[in-house]
């Protein structure tokens, strides 16, 4: 554990968490429950939040600064999940760049002590000449897609909200069941679909997490497991913004797309060519004190299960 923590116990915190009826939103509203914490589950439908002990419903857009002001009230922590990732780039900058912001002031006047915020770790340059990739590495530039560049957008948006502890907890792809899963049901819908989708570069990186240990992550980390510290190396620095990446072992892009092609029933097609081989350097998050439970067999094996037995849904489906 880090040095010191501002917290008493788990079962004072009050944890807003955006997207609550998503992919992350859900598992995480679950982990923070099954640590005792109450959560505030933010959706835009009634009936839409997790149905769980502990779990309040509040529908509302979190872009409105009133409705931000009224969510955060009383609340310990903040844990955001939302980015229209797909949508136009003005979709995209005004929900996950302003409306975050705007989230995080609202938190910060509220005396909120901590904001963790669910980035990715496509803000950094992963080039075919660029290696391993930690906290300090280059972020993408303006050629780095829409998606890229809002939640690169969003990372520097929040690190200018002063006055409230930070943490951009930033993933590769996440692995898991769900309709709303982009690896486990829409990735691999296209790939059954569309010919175009079945070709890669099988020696490339295939940087991976399971939402599992995503979720467990944020709900350690917003319930005061993971301990304020003086070295972003061993916890979130108070008052700032630390950035942490989280993934689990190596993989290739061929491990994913041979369980995917052979679970849909199509043949994969290679490609040569540079591509980033790289890792994406998750010592910090480990010396947080986190382990991933889930193994690239155990996710594969998962992913393959959920495809042979209907899980694979076009964005239209889902």
């Amino acid at each position: 554990m880090s040095e010191s923590s501002t917290s008493t116990s788990t079962s004072t915190h009050v944890v807003v968490v955006t997207g609550a009826n998503g992919f992350v939103g859900a598992r995480t509203c679950a982990a923070l429950v099954e640590r005792g914490a109450s959560v505030r589950a933010v959706v835009r439908r009634h009936g839409t939040a997790p149905a769980l002990p502990g779990v309040e419903e509040r529908v509302g857009e979190f872009t409105d600064p009133a409705f931000a002001a009224d969510v955060v009230d009383g609340a310990t922590v903040v844990v955001t999940t939302v980015h229209p990732m797909g949508s136009d780039r003005g979709t995209q900058e005004r929900i996950g760049v302003e409306g975050t912001s705007t989230l995080a002031r609202a938190a910060r006047d509220a005396g909120v002590g901590r904001l963790v915020h669910v980035s990715t770790a496509a803000v950094y340059d992963r080039s075919p000449s660029v290696g391993d990739v930690d906290e300090a590495s280059a972020l993408v530039g303006e050629d780095g897609g829409d998606y890229g560049v809002t939640k690169r957008d969003t990372d520097a948006a929040l690190g200018r909200v002063d006055g409230i502890t930070r943490v951009l907890v930033r993933p590769p792809a996440i692995l898991g069941p769900g309709e709303t899963s982009v690896w486990n049901t829409l990735r691999p819908a296209a790939v059954r679909d569309q010919p175009e989708a079945r070709r890669t570069t099988p020696g490339a990186t295939f940087a991976w997490v399971h939402v599992e240990d995503l979720a467990a992550f944020l709900a350690d980390v917003a319930t005061g497991r993971v301990a304020d510290a003086t070295d972003p190396e061993r916890g979130p620095v108070a008052g700032e913004c630390t950035p942490v990446n989280l993934a689990a072992e190596p993989a290739s892009t061929r491990d994913y797309h041979e369980t995917v092609t052979s679970a849909v029933g199509v043949e994969p097609e290679w490609a040569e060519g540079p591509a980033w081989t790289g890792r994406i350097v998750a010592d910090r998050a480990r010396g947080w004190g986190w382990t991933p439970r889930v193994d690239l067999a155990g996710a594969l094996a998962e992913l393959g299960e959920g495809l042979r037995t209907g899980g694979a849904r076009s964005a239209d489906e889902a």
